[in-house]
């Protein structure tokens, strides 16, 4: 599938790749990338010359219909892991179980430190545990990856990508943090190695850091998002109301002016002796 995928993309977005000789040729290492769109799953294991065994959400791998079959195909034959991200209990820890695996295997395992794809293009925190614990654990270097422009090729809940932009991948130096080797059980040490790696996606990707967690952001975002859709229908409603009261208020004073104008019709008639003539109606 990789054969496949990976000329085609070459053809219509023609994406770069700058210090792809940061990754070794052998042995395990970290890949920690930002997340700005599905793509980044496409374009990083597709191009680069080893595998990368990427945690994809298990959506991805049963999604009915045609493009999820081929969704499907694709994360397996690039080697990606299925994992539960449902909230079911001991589902974390199988999915850095897995990593340690790939990893004593000596290949690359990837990860997306924020956790979630970011909603708005900013860099956001790094969630404690993966990262840091499989790193820690393992001993194995974590290299920084930053994707550039992929959420224009393919913003967030868009199907079909956008062909005018080339998207880029730049690969940092990699990190050694066997300093702490041993103490992925010291929370402190965990924050300390997450936010070192976020700071090298920072600095390659060139992105605003914010220093909430993604999860959060999209939650804000989505109350944001109903409060003002609320306040446009409040709005709306109280336009609608106003406008009715003032077309009533109009109604009213040309029925009253109607009034105005029989009274004085009669009036006129009554003191000159004739029959008022009928004037006109609302």
């Amino acid at each position: 599938m990789k054969m496949i995928v990976a000329p085609l993309l070459r053809i219509f977005f023609r994406p770069w790749i700058e210090g792809e000789e940061n990754i070794p040729t052998e042995g395990a290492a970290i890949i920690a990338s930002n997340h700005l769109s599905f793509s980044d799953s496409f374009f990083f294991p597709a191009l680069i010359k080893r595998r990368v065994t990427f945690i994809a959400k298990a959506e991805y791998f049963n999604t009915p219909g045609i493009k999820g079959r081929l969704t499907a195909a694709f994360f397996k034959g690039v080697g990606q892991l299925p994992v539960d991200r449902s909230g079911v209990r001991g589902a974390g820890e199988a999915a850095i179980r897995s990593a340690i695996a790939v990893l004593d295997g000596g290949e690359l395992f990837g990860v997306y430190p924020e956790g979630t794809r970011s909603p708005d293009g900013k860099l956001y925190r790094g969630k404690v545990g993966g990262l840091a614990r499989v790193a820690l654990a393992t001993g194995a270097p974590v290299i920084p990856v930053a994707m550039i422009d992929t959420e224009k090729v393919q913003p967030p809940g868009q199907v079909i990508p956008n062909f005018g932009t080339r998207p880029g991948i730049r690969i940092g130096r990699p990190l050694d943090f066997s300093r702490y080797h041993g103490m992925e059980n010291d929370r402190f040490i965990l924050r300390s190695v997450t936010d070192e790696v976020m700071y090298e996606i920072m600095r390659l990707s060139g992105q605003e850091y914010v220093d909430i967690y993604a999860t959060a952001a999209k939650r804000q975002i989505a109350d944001d998002k109903k409060k003002a859709d609320a306040e446009r229908k409040a709005a709306a409603k109280a336009e609608k109301a106003e406008a009715e009261a003032e077309k009533a208020a109009a109604d009213k004073a040309a029925a009253d002016k109607v009034a105005a104008d029989k009274a004085a019709a009669t009036e006129k008639a009554e003191q000159s002796g004739q029959e008022p003539k009928e004037t006109g109606s609302a």
